[in-house]
């Protein structure tokens, strides 16, 4: 399985964060007098990468150091809520180690800072069985934009048809489709209809098994093959 991979998005994929991104947010956005309901973080703050959601709910453009600033602040927030609460999605721990038993390359893309993805991989250890580890620093395009998956492919050094990617939002979603990419929504945060089509749907891994990953695999491989 060395010429196929699986790459894995973080927040709502690995582990169900979001709830924790909302108190970190409504934390954040309460020093500013803002309130933003449950259902506009679904909108506009799931699987969104930082810089849309200040220019979202801020109203303005954030660069440059005060990005970084208010990032900081932000994610610092996430992370002092959530360090002693790291825990995977039912069933991913079992799927992740046969994959890994089987062969199959594995990676992680995310539009998180690097440090959020650092604790997160140090709680689960599993950053030493990843041979690509992406985070919003290492791009300069954030989803749908497929660069985040693309250069995951070229690190993995895999053809993107060979490919499978787990993701939860419209986002992320659309960019593992726009890099061409076999795509497994993960329900955590969305109904199917709320999302772009995929492939395959799952509400968590105790659904899903290697096997089945192969299979989709080749029989994407098969239909552009003659094609």
């Amino acid at each position: 399985m060395g010429n196929k991979a699986v790459i894995f998005d973080m927040d709502g994929v690995i582990c169900h964060t979001n709830p924790y991104h909302s108190q970190a947010f409504r934390v954040f956005f309460a020093k500013r007098g803002l309130y933003p309901t449950e259902a506009e973080f679904s909108q506009h703050m799931y699987g969104k990468s930082n810089s849309y959601i200040f220019r979202h709910f801020l109203g303005r453009e954030v660069t440059g150091e005060e990005f970084a600033a208010l990032e900081e602040e932000k994610e610092g927030l996430f992370r002092e809520i959530y360090a002693d609460k790291v825990a995977p999605i039912a069933g991913f721990t079992a799927f992740f180690e046969d994959l890994k038993k089987t062969g199959f390359r594995t990676g992680v893309a995310t539009s998180a800072p690097y440090a959020n993805l650092a604790l997160i991989m140090s709680k689960l250890d599993i950053a030493p069985k990843m041979e690509s580890i992406l985070a919003s620093e290492h791009v300069s395009k954030h989803k749908p934009d497929p660069e985040v998956y693309l250069k995951s492919a070229a690190n993995l050094q895999v053809d993107p048809l060979q490919c499978v990617v787990f993701e939860d939002s419209f986002s992320g979603i659309t960019a593992a489709i726009n890099a061409g990419m076999t795509v497994v929504g993960v329900l955590s945060s969305h109904t199917k209809e709320e999302l772009p089509p995929c492939n395959h749907y799952i509400n968590d891994y105790m659904e899903i098994n290697t096997a089945f990953i192969a299979s989709v695999i080749e029989k994407k491989h098969l239909s552009n093959f003659r094609n």
